[in-house]
């Protein structure tokens, strides 16, 4: 597979997600969950008019295009025009929301004065290895590319297949002389064609590709889910998959939001709805689990790879999702995704599929732990419901023993008195070896540097205050715990810890993360640059007023050295990955904190570089290209979508 970088367009249902370029083509394809797996190597369409060579819908000097969504919809069109032969396609795609298959409609319209004789192709290559080879095999309608444990089948409605090649068609499709005696083989890749016809001056035909994902199972059973396929309505789930979106954002229109008065409030309206639209297709509907981005970089030639679920960015998205009135979706997430998730100890590890399983991982970070406990008493913020808290409360108070100990470890604090350790102290100081630590160092929210850092331990400080106000919460009845007496007593005794904690935490960050020289919070203990992070400290963890002089100056700071000539921000200084782009959240970030400081101005200029720099599908990307001012990397970013919302709920509530 080609490295494939931008999606610049996304559908899908609950168990199905596919990507497109702005071409129409088809990159990427995940079923039955958004992180694993996918199957699409390439996946190719093209044209034969009148006896031509090959013409790729995706990539042709002659083609122009036109791609956009149907209204408030997961629906995508993608308009195709061939000026040489003057011919228009259509190209309708869209996943039906109770059945797992991908349906393609395209419209071919003869804009030209002369007769066009159209034939059809596609050529398909799956993703295969070693353990679970690919093969193929024709059908009357089309073809069947299948592995060990799935199959991915290519089929049209209406039209048996005119031609096809399962060997060397690479060699042969750009000709469409695909031609093949045998109708099964030992290939990764295949071609098909259909014969569309002439079409005369004015007219339009159509055919219909369904792409469906099944397990290799019994062929006959196949075969008749193939048939039963077939015989869909495909206007009527074209019409109800289009009803459901179109009804979904009019739910989760909790902001209440309208259209704008000019283009501006216009395209806040137009990211509002999209975001709408997106998180749902990141998520996992039995878990909850949420994966950051769809896949951009399968092969790590930039990154890590994205579809996975952090804890830390769920959390951020389950913020939204709350807003959004979503929040069946988000107390999923906390009560299903992070018990199956956590750890003996009561950690989170970096990251996880969405079904629950660890995901490849290079080191620790603590706050992914830490911003569980802190979104569980932000979700309850919205819901009121202290059935959710009891029913996680264990949950918590392990997390929280976990972070008592790593803060005891690494930052050398007491929740006590010196002359009254406690156990757990006392076992800790026993147990750490004098020459290190008991406990992984951890890296920071951006997953580069390792050792103490002011964003870490801001999350950790919201953690305990979490917990202390979830104990407040539960407290004013008792019946909420099994053994009223003793825990009413471990629940004080864990306040009164707590509370000490906070005062440490608070003073760790003023005694070393603040540069004297500098006059500013600086991000860590040993290169103390500044980092968009240290926002943390205020927004979203609150363990600073927004307007204390030791913030005012680190913000000026921020001003002076990360932003860019362009409005944008940079995550920290000397920050080179990926050119060292501004990041959406970046300024989002900034927004936030202008928004609490009441710098109306201010907000709005940060606000304004995400607003005009968005995809042109109205989606947010990670970070934007400062020559370009449009994505350029990781369209679709939840996290980006979800600080959007956070931020208009703070402008419009």
């Amino acid at each position: 597979m080609s490295n494939k970088y931008l999606n610049e367009a996304i559908i899908g249902n609950q168990q199905i997600l596919a990507t497109f370029t702005g071409k129409g083509e088809l990159q990427r394809l995940y079923f039955p969950n958004k992180d694993n797996r996918q199957y699409i190597s390439f996946y190719h369409t093209g044209v034969q008019i009148n006896e031509s060579d090959l013409i790729y819908l995706h990539d042709d000097i002659n083609n122009t295009y036109k791609q956009y969504y149907e209204l408030d919809t997961n629906i995508l069109n993608t308009e195709i025009t061939n000026s040489y032969f003057n011919l228009k396609i259509l190209q309708t795609d869209f996943i039906p929301i109770k059945e797992n298959v991908l349906i393609k409609k395209y419209s071919f319209i003869n804009d030209s004065k002369i007769d066009l004789d159209v034939n059809f192709f596609i050529h398909s290559e799956l993703l295969s290895d070693k353990n679970n080879l690919v093969g193929s095999k024709i059908i009357d309608r089309g073809i069947m590319q299948y592995a060990h444990d799935f199959v991915v089948s290519t089929f049209s409605k209406q039209e048996k297949i005119y031609s096809h090649q399962l060997n060397g068609s690479s060699e042969k499709i750009k000709r469409c002389e695909i031609s093949d005696k045998d109708y099964i083989g030992m290939s990764k890749d295949a071609a098909i064609s259909y014969k569309i016809g002439v079409i005369h001056p004015n007219e339009k035909k159509e055919i219909v590709i369904y792409i469906l994902i099944d397990e290799n199972k019994n062929i006959s059973d196949m075969e008749d889910e193939i048939d039963r396929i077939t015989r869909l309505d495909v206007n009527k789930e074209y019409s109800n998959t289009k009803s459901y979106w179109v009804r979904y954002v009019k739910n989760h229109n909790s902001l209440s939001l309208k259209e704008g008065k000019n283009s501006y409030e216009d395209k806040i309206y137009e990211i509002y709805k999209r975001s709408i639209l997106l998180f749902p297709l990141l998520s996992n509907p039995e878990t909850g689990g949420i994966i950051a981005a769809p896949e951009v970089d399968e092969d790590f030639t930039k990154c890590g790879r994205y579809a996975y679920c952090w804890p830390r960015d769920a959390v951020f998205i389950t913020k939204a999702l709350d807003i959004l009135k979503m929040d069946k979706e988000a107390e999923k997430f906390f009560k299903i995704f992070c018990k199956k998730t956590q750890s003996k100890s009561g950690m989170w590890e970096q990251r996880f599929f969405t079904d629950g399983k660890l995901a490849p991982c290079w080191g620790y970070q603590v706050d992914e732990t830490a911003s569980v406990v802190y979104g569980i008493y932000e979700h309850y913020k919205y819901t009121k419901s202290e059935k959710f808290l009891k029913s996680v409360l264990p949950m918590c108070e392990k997390a929280v023993e976990f972070l008592k100990k790593y803060s005891k470890d690494w930052l050398e604090l007491v929740g006590k008195d010196e002359r009254d350790k406690d156990i757990v102290q006392e076992e800790i100081e026993n147990s750490i070896n004098r020459t290190g630590h008991k406990y992984h160092i951890s890296y920071d929210l951006w997953e580069m540097c390792e050792g103490i850092h002011l964003y870490s331990i801001a999350s950790i400080y919201s953690a305990f205050d979490s917990m202390i106000k979830i104990y407040d919460v539960l407290g004013k009845d008792v019946s909420n715990f099994d053994n009223n007496r003793l825990k009413e007593e471990k629940i004080s005794k864990n306040k009164k810890e707590l509370e000490n904690l906070l005062l440490g935490l608070k003073k760790y960050i003023n005694t070393n993360l603040y540069d004297e020289e500098k006059k500013c919070y600086v991000r860590n203990t040993e290169d103390k640059k500044m980092d968009i992070s240290i926002l943390g400290a205020v927004v979203p963890f609150n363990i600073f007023k927004p307007k204390e002089k030791k913030v005012i100056n680190t913000v000026e700071r921020i001003n002076m050295l990360l932003r860019t000539y362009t409005g944008g921000y940079k995550r920290f200084e000397d920050d080179n990955y990926n050119n060292g782009s501004p990041w959406v959240i970046a300024n989002l970030w900034m927004t936030l904190y202008y928004i609490e400081t009441g710098e109306k101005k201010k907000a709005k200029e940060t606000f304004d570089f995400v607003v005009k720099t968005s995809g042109k599908h109205n989606f947010l990307g990670e970070q934007i290209d400062n020559n370009t001012l449009k994505p350029n990397w990781v369209i679709g970013l939840g996290w980006s979508h979800a600080m959007f919302i956070t931020v208009l709920e703070k402008l419009y509530k």
